[in-house]
């Protein structure tokens, strides 16, 4: 079986090549303080008023794109619901939420969101995506798996 990176990249060429020529050329970003890999696995932790969650993960922006897309591939053995928010953040210190939706996903089954075009007049310099809610306790344990895509 090819390496996780590879899979995913396989996956998002797919469905590049399925969206047909109209589709621009995309290239994952970098998660920021990650371990050089652009896909990056995590399990929902609980909230806790004196841990951390885990829920964001944040994916720096290199340079302008025209679009941006989020991947998300359930990690986990059984069917599980994963409370999704994303946000592209600016440079000047705004932020655009561009998906707040709780998706159920089968083990290994993939959701993209996007593509989100850029914001006229504003430089994206990075994309934050949060996986999990104080709302949706049941989610805490199921796993998965995030990119982000920017796209021209």
């Amino acid at each position: 079986m090819p390496p996780l990176p590879a899979l995913l990249a396989a996956s998002a060429l797919a469905l590049t090549a399925a969206a047909g020529p109209a589709q621009a050329s995309c290239r994952f970003l970098m998660p920021i303080g990650g371990g050089g890999e652009a896909v990056v696995e995590k399990r929902i932790s609980p909230d806790g008023l004196i841990r951390r969650n885990n829920w964001n993960t944040d994916f720096a922006v290199d340079r302008a794109y025209a679009s941006y897309r989020i991947n998300l591939q359930s990690a986990s053995t059984e069917r599980g619901l994963f409370p999704v928010a994303a946000f592209l953040r600016f440079t000047d210190n705004t932020d655009l939420r561009v998906v707040n939706e709780n998706v159920t996903l089968e083990p290994q089954q993939s959701r993209s969101f996007g593509p989100f075009p850029a914001v006229p007049g504003k430089r994206t310099n990075q994309v934050n995506v949060r996986v999990g809610a104080t709302t949706m306790p049941g989610s805490t344990g199921f796993s998965y798996r995030v990119s982000v895509e920017g796209c021209d």
